[in-house]
């Protein structure tokens, strides 16, 4: 199911827009998450060893809402969509909608946020 994966310094993980199909677990290493303003990239924050990243769109299932690229290179386990998806039939359907629930307010509440 997970599959290690390694990324060098500079290299895009995640492009803003994109259709999702994984969410990934930083292992090692440092990456940085940008959105387009304009014709210029914001920074929005950076991912460490241990969190997850890509885990709003892997969710909901929407386009990719940032670009992620390492800051150095990186260890990560990538988790194909298919993981949730197989966890959220073997457990009551409230979950899954709570979940849903959760991305949905997040993405309306990161749509309202200016750049």
């Amino acid at each position: 199911m997970a599959s290690k994966i390694s990324i060098k310094a500079n290299q895009q993980l995640i492009k803003e827009g994109e259709h999702s199909n994984s969410m990934y677990w930083v292992q090692q290493g440092q990456l940085v998450v940008t959105k387009k303003r304009l014709n210029e990239e914001v920074i929005l924050g950076h991912v460490f060893e241990g969190e997850l990243v890509g885990e709003l769109s892997f969710l909901d299932k929407e386009c990719r809402s940032a670009t992620v690229k390492a800051l150095t290179d990186c260890e990560l386990i990538e988790i194909p969509q298919e993981t949730i998806d197989n966890i959220f039939k073997t457990q009551p359907k409230w979950l899954e909608t709570l979940v849903m629930t959760l991305a949905e307010r997040l993405r309306k509440a990161n749509a309202r946020i200016k750049i």
